[in-house]
């Protein structure tokens, strides 16, 4: 009988344990990261994470992430442009042109019939410029919600989601619509800038910061080679080159760059150095400090896009000295920012994922230099000489109102009036360009017709009714749309589309992936991490084997 009463309470004493534990758990929220920091690169091709591997440092940032994070060595953007715009739209709303809308940093608005600008907000007004209109820019031109829109949705808006960037909208539109703040670069002042979309004055912690004037101290220091000189000839082509563009005036183009010069008079320059990422990585760490980042109950979402990357590539290209020399800086100020995080976050207590919005071709000059394939189509010439064939076909003046990265957007009005047949023309115009040597195809936006499934695909993410165009040139391999100097990027080729994607931090395993993951799975992948919706038009799916 004892024994009996014994078990009784030994079972009552675990019943009411197991109710307390139930009870516990269900008072305690999900476990979440305290804040996650999303570091879009602008222009990183994905073979840079080894090409340039070792150039980089023990200490630094892409070193840490590769060592401690997971890496998916074969992430693609899934549509075309691949620019900057669309890329960063892309990664946090995990949607396409198509459905998100912003089908290029710039477009030919066929309801508004002009062209736009990505983030172009006339009702806006710029807080911290030169002059108020110099920053009329918001979020508004975005059709989709972001993952940083999802996460002050799920938390009813209390975390902080910020966005920094040099470009406008490298910070606009990673920060969402329902962002507390985005700050870019004015190259006018020197000034990091918002807009009355966000706030009416900007805060005194970012007013004591801008008139620091950090870019100044940056100028004083010049640009010098980083690294020993053998790293550079091991690794690039000459020190000189006659196809890379002058950024700083009448200087010749090679080191060193005398950046003094500016100092006080023109803080533009800056961008078209690794110094511009070295500047974003201070105010990266200021916004962290002064907004209290990953210090609320809830998670906090940065969004960092290092822009100086992208201007350097189109300057310099991929296998020049300057870039190399940048992302061996960059990976310093990767590092500087991981540390930062450790010491006011708390190590293992943020999510970093690191990817970029499209990657880069090699200089044409460059490959024909080497014997492989390449060339230039300028997107002006397209449209200069369609509309004189057209007008000498038809009698009709401006029956081309645009071309954007190849996308040739039709007058339809001047079809109309003219009672042109619209199949006919848009035949005449891909008899005329297949005879150009630099094209490959002409696709019919409506009908892509025999083209590589796989191209067709990117061809139909990439296609918004109002903001697209109706025939898009396919350029054989390795011409791009760069002018006469540099290079670009824009096309469905690997070296434009295939880009670097590392996770780390909390919640994270350590490895690598091969097989092919998207653009689209970033924001799925977050969402799943943090427990909170997908973006409204998110088409990706979550990347499994990245978390634990």
């Amino acid at each position: 009988m004892k024994s009996f009463f014994f078990c009784l309470a030994i079972c009552s004493v675990l019943v009411v344990g197991a109710q307390q534990k139930n009870v516990g758990n269900t008072a305690t929220a999900t476990p979440k990261p305290k804040l996650v920091v999303g570091i879009v690169i602008d222009q990183m091709r994905w073979d840079y994470l080894y090409r340039f591997y070792d150039a980089y440092k023990a200490n630094g940032g892409f070193k840490r992430l590769l060592g401690e994070g997971f890496t998916c060595d074969n992430t693609f953007v899934p549509y075309l442009p691949t620019v900057t715009a669309c890329g960063h739209t892309c990664v946090y709303t995990g949607s396409v042109p198509a459905i998100h809308g912003i089908t290029g940093n710039n477009w030919w608005d066929n309801n508004l019939k002009r062209d736009v600008y990505c983030v172009e907000d006339k009702s806006v007004q710029g807080i911290g410029s030169s002059k108020a209109d110099d920053g009329q820019m918001s979020p508004n031109n975005v059709f989709a919600t972001t993952i940083t829109d999802e996460l002050r949705l799920s938390t009813n808006f209390r975390s902080k989601t910020i966005g920094i960037s040099m470009k406008d909208r490298g910070a606009i539109i990673p920060a969402g619509h329902a962002a507390n703040a985005a700050y870019w670069y004015d190259g006018k002042s020197g000034n990091f800038i918002t807009s009355t979309y966000y706030m009416t004055e900007e805060p005194q912690w970012m007013q004591h910061f801008n008139n620091k004037k950090i870019a100044d101290s940056l100028y004083e220091k010049n640009w010098n080679l980083l690294l020993a000189k053998d790293v550079y000839e091991k690794n690039c082509d000459t020190n000189y080159s006659a196809y890379t563009r002058q950024l700083y005036g009448k200087e010749p183009v090679s080191f060193p760059y005398n950046l003094q010069q500016f100092k006080g008079k023109d803080y533009s320059k800056i961008l078209g150095t690794p110094y511009g990422n070295t500047l974003l990585g201070e105010l990266a760490k200021n916004v962290i400090a002064y907004e209290q980042m990953g210090k609320h109950e809830v998670t906090d979402f940065l969004a960092v896009s290092f822009s100086s990357t992208d201007y350097v590539g189109h300057a310099f290209g991929p296998n020049s000295w300057e870039l190399l020399d940048t992302y061996a800086r960059l990976d310093e100020t990767l590092g500087s920012l991981l540390d930062y995080l450790d010491k006011t976050v708390g190590k293992n207590q943020y999510t970093v994922f690191l990817t970029a919005d499209h990657a880069g071709a090699h200089v044409p000059e460059f490959l024909n230099k080497h014997g492989i394939p390449g060339g230039r189509l300028d997107d002006g010439d397209i449209k200069k000489s369609l509309n004189e064939y057209l007008k000498n076909q038809t009698g009709v003046t401006k029956l081309i109102n645009a071309v954007h990265e190849f996308d040739i957007y039709l007058n339809h009005a001047a079809l109309d009036s003219a009672k042109l047949d619209e199949a006919v023309i848009k035949k005449t115009i891909t008899q005329y360009l297949l005879k150009k040597d630099e094209v490959l195809n002409v696709v019919d936006k409506q009908n892509p017709g025999t083209v590589p499934m796989k191209l067709r695909e990117m061809v139909v993410n990439g296609h918004n009714p109002q903001r697209s165009g109706d025939l898009l040139v396919i350029t054989k391999t390795g011409v791009m749309d760069a002018g006469k100097l540099g290079m670009s990027h824009g096309v469905w080729n690997a070296y434009d589309s295939h880009i670097p994607l590392v996770f780390y931090g909390w919640g994270i395993k350590h490895g690598s992936l091969k097989r092919e993951t998207y653009m689209t799975d970033i924001s799925a992948t977050v969402a799943a991490l943090l427990n909170i919706q997908m973006p409204s038009g998110c088409i990706g799916k979550v990347i499994e084997e990245v978390l634990k």
